[in-house]
């Protein structure tokens, strides 16, 4: 099965006052990459959630965001009385002896220390794991769904594209026996023009000797049968279960790699001609390969 590694998900929950908000985004990436983005206060969670989601994405970049809005009576931060204390002592230091003085309350609140988010017991902690695991799991849901849709929409294009390449490849092997008979007939013919010109005689052996040399350097038919295993090899793994991506962009350098052989070896203006559909059939695999898991 071909999984896109682009793919998105969203899911939000209400629990006792505060409100989830999980988002998961994930582009093409050689390897796995999370990037989390979590509330200070919930940061503990980060190893946590990056764990989970190696559980069932393996490339991509993956963004993680989650936002909460806590509406709840605990939400409150508490007042470090011992640091508000400290301060005012030194402020009235300072301020000894020049008169009243009018302080803002608000800015004294804002101090380094003074509030502090309230302390979250262990079951407290548990609780929020709990709902926080929850959501990133339905929104690998949601994510892995527009994966697979668009993993399907890119596995017929793959498919469709090595169609092409077997196309193209079958002309090319009808057409290389072709080759040889037409370079015996031209060497035949420029001998013998050569011949009658200079009054001299050749040996058959040594025209035959020249021909089978031709062959052997001209030979595609390894190269041919390599290329078609590899095609065979590319749509079973479309069509298989397991992650390809690595395995699909390997195969596509080998078959760009048989491609370039046929064409270095073939002087012929037919099967040329087919070489540069083949290779332009492979670019466009390499590219669309890229994009999946």
């Amino acid at each position: 099965m071909i999984l896109s590694m682009t793919g998105y998900g969203e899911v939000q929950h209400g629990d006792d006052g505060v409100s989830y908000a999980l988002e998961l985004r994930s582009l093409n990436s050689r390897y796995f990459k999370a990037s989390i983005k979590l509330p200070e206060h919930l940061a503990i969670f980060e190893p946590d959630i990056e764990k989970l989601l190696r559980t069932r994405l393996s490339r991509g970049t993956v963004t993680c965001t989650l936002r909460v809005r806590d509406t709840s009576a605990e939400a409150a931060q508490e007042v470090n009385q011992a640091a508000l204390r400290s301060y005012l002592s030194q402020l009235q230091d300072v301020l000894d002896g020049q008169g009243a003085v009018r302080l803002d309350l608000s800015g004294l609140l804002a101090l380094p220390g003074v509030c502090q988010p309230p302390a979250i017991d262990e079951a407290r902690r548990e609780h929020q794991w709990t709902v926080i695991a929850s959501l990133v799991e339905q929104a690998m849901d949601r994510l892995m769904d527009m994966r697979r849709a668009e993993g399907d929409s890119i596995c017929a294009d793959l498919i469709g594209q090595c169609d092409q390449i077997r196309e193209c490849l079958a002309a090319v092997a009808q057409r290389a026996p072709a080759v040889l008979q037409e370079y015996h007939q031209r060497l035949l013919q420029r001998v013998n023009e050569l011949l009658n010109q200079s009054k001299l005689q050749l040996q058959l052996d040594d025209v035959k000797r020249e021909v089978a040399l031709y062959a052997e350097r001209c030979d595609i038919n390894e190269e041919v049968s390599r290329l078609r295993s590899h095609l065979e090899q590319f749509a079973r793994l479309c069509r298989g279960s397991e992650q390809a991506g690595r395995k699909l962009d390997f195969l596509a350098q080998e078959m760009l790699r048989e491609a370039n052989t046929i064409g270095s070896k073939s002087n012929d203006t037919a099967i040329a001609h087919h070489i540069v559909e083949i290779k332009g059939a492979i670019d466009r695999l390499k590219e669309q390969v890229q994009n999946v898991e």
